[in-house]
């Protein structure tokens, strides 16, 4: 019922029914009236299989937030790991930097390149 198949066959028979009804043979005359029952009770169904849907999508759409959160949790928990190992780093280049610097002192002389600037 979800596609523009149904709509245009959907809108022949409705062509169809009315043509037949009112030039070749009036099973249903004019007013329609029996097309007016079937069409009520598809608008009643309608709304039914429209509920259905809706309920199918909040399921899909929580499963997917889910999916999400689960991703978020795991990937804090990595920048958490990467955040702690760059700390570490961070206080290992300090401890060498503060070495290169007392060794610079003790010899008087400044190494080459960017280390020495």
């Amino acid at each position: 019922m979800g596609s523009w198949t149904f709509v245009f066959a959907f809108l022949a028979f409705m062509a169809v029914w009315a043509l037949v009804n009112t030039v070749v043979r009036a099973w249903d005359p004019y007013p329609f009236i029996l097309l007016n029952l079937f069409l009520s009770m598809l608008a009643g169904l309608q709304g039914a299989i429209l509920l259905i849907a809706a309920k199918r999508q909040d399921a899909v759409a929580a499963a997917l937030a889910e999916h999400d959160y689960e991703t978020n949790v795991a990937a804090k928990k990595d920048v958490e790991t990467l955040l702690d190992l760059t700390g570490r780093q961070l206080v290992m280049l300090h401890e060498l930097r503060d070495r290169i610097d007392a060794l610079e002192r003790g010899s008087g002389a400044k190494p080459p390149g960017p280390l020495g600037s």
